[in-house]
């Protein structure tokens, strides 16, 4: 479990990666379960998953951001596609934004993500085939709203 003072600040609804809270909704139909979320004392986690948001079915094909991190998806300046070259960039912003209406719906103030995805890294994305410095294009577009992000380890932004 993450250092827990972190986690003990964030109360109310939480938006929380799906594939945490052990839905089998990752690109290759596995899930990265975090069981001590759901034990966390004053959140209501609420699960979203933006790739099926936006309409991609699981499993899918794995995908990375192209040009830039999620922030420049959301500026129309980078894509997302996947390793055949399918842009899905249009299914990643409609994702994005369909999270966001959850939150403003909800009052969400607080989201734990996954690492490394195309749509919730909090620091580090795929790029190309690399690992960079960088947000997904949900977390790019939670960050704008104001909303307190943070990795399942507890790393906040």
């Amino acid at each position: 479990m993450p250092h827990q003072p972190i986690f003990e600040q964030v109360e109310g609804p939480v938006l929380v990666s799906a594939c945490l809270l052990g839905i089998r909704c990752r690109y290759d139909g596995r899930s990265r379960t975090r069981r001590w979320i759901l034990k966390l004392p004053h959140i209501i986690p609420v699960p979203v998953c933006p790739e099926q948001l936006g309409g991609l079915p699981t499993p899918r094909p794995a995908a990375h951001l192209v040009g830039g991190d999620g922030r420049a998806v959301a500026r129309g300046r980078a894509t997302v596609s996947t390793a055949s070259g399918e842009d899905v960039t249009r299914c990643f912003l409609s994702g994005a934004g369909y999270a966001c209406k959850i939150a403003r719906i909800l009052g969400v103030r607080y989201a734990i993500l996954k690492e490394g995805s195309p749509s919730c890294g909090t620091h580090r994305v795929w790029v190309r085939n690399e690992s960079q410095e960088g947000l997904g294009v949900t977390a790019a577009m939670l960050l704008r709203l104001g909303i307190c992000l943070m990795n399942e380890d507890g790393l906040m932004i």
